[in-house]
């Protein structure tokens, strides 16, 4: 695969993320989704940071969660979304 295939995969993958977020935080729920937001905001993030932020730690519970063939964890989603800007440890 190309260096370009490789970036054009990534940036999908990304947008799909980010995507994805903004629709958690239409909808409402998870309700740590709004949380936050609002408190990144506070503390002067700017909300595409925080989305990214928040598009890492729904990457690395999908990937936690295809790994070890087990359902989505809601529960520590939210813990992991309320810890940030602190990221979660490498699996």
């Amino acid at each position: 695969m190309s260096d370009q295939n490789e970036k054009d995969e990534e940036a999908f993958a990304e947008a799909t993320l980010i995507q994805a977020i903004e629709n958690q935080l239409e909808s409402g729920e998870p309700p740590a989704a709004q949380a936050t937001l609002n408190k990144l905001t506070l503390v002067g993030y700017e909300r595409e940071e925080i989305l990214q932020l928040m598009a890492l730690v729904l990457a690395h519970e999908i990937n936690a969660m295809l790994a070890a063939d087990r359902p989505f964890d809601s529960a520590w989603y939210d813990q992991a979304l309320r810890a940030l800007p602190e990221l979660p440890e490498p699996s």
